[in-house]
């Protein structure tokens, strides 16, 4: 089965970048979506992006103005640029990929420290 791997995460100050990479063992289904969730302790997993194969996206209030997630033209390969990060953006970030399956990442930690 399709396996997702992300990469990026890693600890930055307030103020500070991370690009975050999905990355999927093979090609993605004709029609698909993929979403970048977020997980804070033991709080509820949140959607804070999502983009489709036609390039439609969509963020959270939370991070919209902030990330942008794009793909690669030629790879089943996913990025989320966060910019002006903050300590609230904390968590573990999980991409998960719609499509003929519903697949789910192992999930990279990304820290802001204040």
């Amino acid at each position: 089965q399709v396996q997702l791997v992300e990469s990026g995460g890693g600890l930055v100050q307030a103020g500070g970048s991370l690009r975050l990479s999905c990355e999927a063992s093979e090609s993605p289904s004709e029609f698909y979506v993929v979403q970048w969730y977020r997980q804070r302790d033991e709080k509820e997993r949140e959607l804070v992006a999502d983009i489709s194969k036609w390039n439609i996206t969509k963020y959270s209030d939370a991070v919209r103005g902030r990330f942008t997630i794009t793909q690669d033209s030629a790879k089943p390969l996913v990025f989320l640029q966060m910019n002006n990060l903050m300590p609230e953006d904390t968590g573990v970030y999980s991409c998960r990929w719609i499509g003929d399956s519903d697949v789910w990442g192992q999930g990279t930690q990304v820290t802001v420290s204040s």
